[in-house]
């Protein structure tokens, strides 16, 4: 993992397309903005958790099915 330092204002740049950028902080929080193209999937950790769980829980049936 890269762990960078950034103050309001200042961005992070990966390869060529995306562009994250410390928009505000405020009581320990803070915001940032994502520029990327429209084909790069972006989700937020809990969401993301969420998914897995729910895709999971989908196939557990279909492999028990299958034994």
């Amino acid at each position: 993992m890269l762990v960078l330092s950034r103050k309001l204002g200042e961005k992070i740049y990966i390869n060529d397309n995306i562009c994250i950028t410390v928009v505000d902080i405020d009581r320990g929080k803070i915001r940032l903005g994502i520029e990327a193209p429209r084909d790069v999937p972006i989700f937020r950790q809990e969401l993301l958790g969420e998914s897995k769980d729910a895709k999971a829980s989908a196939e557990k049936p279909a492999l028990a099915a299958k034994g």
